[in-house]
């Protein structure tokens, strides 16, 4: 009996501990482990919108590098898991999908363009995973009816905010009657869409709008157009490569008029593109592109001439405003997961109820229930000439 008795607790036992392993198997592969949080990075790091997913991408990794040197996330290790989705929101779909069902992971940090982001949500919000999306359409976090999507966070500037910017900047310069060129896809005309509505508050007034597309190559034909509208300016809202063409055509039919660009255009490679035709072009932008002209009393300076300094030391090239997206999207993750841990709900809880007023390299976030964002047109963005192949602030 004594024997049967002990046969029958060493059988139960060794179910228990079966199970027991079963389930920390199962916590593992979802990210949950109290050692480990698993994160994806999904980012255009090839194709058309290569200029901004590289420095997204270069950032994350040696952001999680260092962290994971450092000891990690109060203790637990990061894995992190990128995708590139080559610019094409197919493929950003695809990532998004693995990264949320087959990865298992605690959050997102990407979607490089509007219309990747925009595609990527879905999932992010079906599978209940925080998603920290880097592009800037408004529409990424900001439902129909104006509430804030439940999962979705954005960390970069509203389009609408960097269009006010720019706005502002036009009626203190007495311009009223522009040229408004959009790029053919969700940035641009998500940007056009909020142009039409505020020009008229700010005495501003198009005398022409018209469109370029992703590849254009020659925007001749659309500029000769401008230029018999005789306006006093020219926007050209777009990303780095095809705005480079566009400035570049302004400049190859003599027209000589200030030339206004999107907060997209913010890195070296336009001006490797563009050449010396990208002096004097004007557009809101971050303050990491002129750190080192802020005030000492800036609460964001010490925090972007580090970013700066650890950035260019891991790459031996200039930063790039998309970087700073990245870098406040995995910081405000990294208080997430140190504050209540990695379970995707307790992070997405934290940031909208707790994170409060938190100082980034793209500016000062508030982010709340009713606002997913966080950030205002004075608090993210800055005028910026480009002066001699540098970056200065347009007084």
């Amino acid at each position: 009996m004594k024997r049967r008795w002990i046969i029958t607790v060493s059988f139960l036992i060794s179910i228990l501990m079966l199970s027991a392993c079963n389930s920390s198997k199962e916590t593992s592969s979802n990210g949950k482990k109290s050692d480990i949080v698993k994160i994806a990075g999904i980012f255009s790091s090839s194709g058309g919108a290569a200029p901004l997913g590289e420095p997204e991408l270069e950032t994350l990794k040696m952001l999680v590098n260092n962290q994971n040197k450092e000891g990690g996330i109060d203790g637990k290790k990061i894995e992190l898991i990128t995708y590139d989705d080559k610019s094409d929101q197919n493929e950003a779909v695809l990532a998004m999908k693995k990264a949320v069902t087959r990865d298992k992971v605690s959050a997102v940090i990407g979607g490089t363009i509007s219309g990747n982001a925009l595609a990527m949500l879905p999932l992010a919000e079906q599978n209940k995973v925080p998603f920290f999306a880097v592009a800037s359409s408004y529409q990424i976090y900001q439902k129909d009816d104006g509430s804030s999507r439940e999962w979705i966070y954005k960390v970069a500037p509203d389009d609408r905010h960097a269009v006010e910017k720019l706005l502002q900047y036009l009626k203190s310069k007495g311009i009223k009657k522009v040229a408004w060129l959009n790029v053919a896809n969700s940035f641009g005309t998500g940007a056009h869409t909020e142009f039409k509505k505020m020009a008229p508050d700010y005495g501003v007034e198009p005398v022409i709008e018209d469109e370029f597309e992703v590849t254009v190559k020659d925007a001749k034909p659309m500029l000769t157009r401008v230029k018999k509208a005789n306006p006093e300016a020219i926007i050209v809202w777009g990303t780095v490569q095809e705005s480079s063409v566009v400035i570049k055509n302004i400049h190859e039919l003599g027209i000589e008029l200030p030339i206004l660009g999107s907060h997209a255009i913010g890195s070296e490679q336009l001006i490797a593109l563009a050449g010396d035709v990208a002096n004097d072009v004007v557009f809101p932008g971050g303050k990491l592109l002129v750190a080192d002209q802020l005030k000492d009393s800036d609460p964001q300076k010490e925090l972007l001439l580090k970013y700066i300094k650890m950035y260019e030391e891991k790459y031996n090239k200039g930063v790039s405003l998309y970087g700073a997206h990245v870098w406040d999207s995995f910081y405000m993750l990294v208080k997430a997961v140190e504050a209540k841990g990695a379970d995707p709900k307790v992070i997405r809880d934290y940031v909208e109820n707790d994170l409060g007023e938190y100082v980034g390299l793209y500016g000062i976030f508030n982010i709340n229930k009713k606002n997913h964002n966080g950030l205002t047109a004075d608090t993210s963005l800055v005028m910026i000439r480009i002066k001699e192949g540098k970056w200065a602030f347009e007084e």
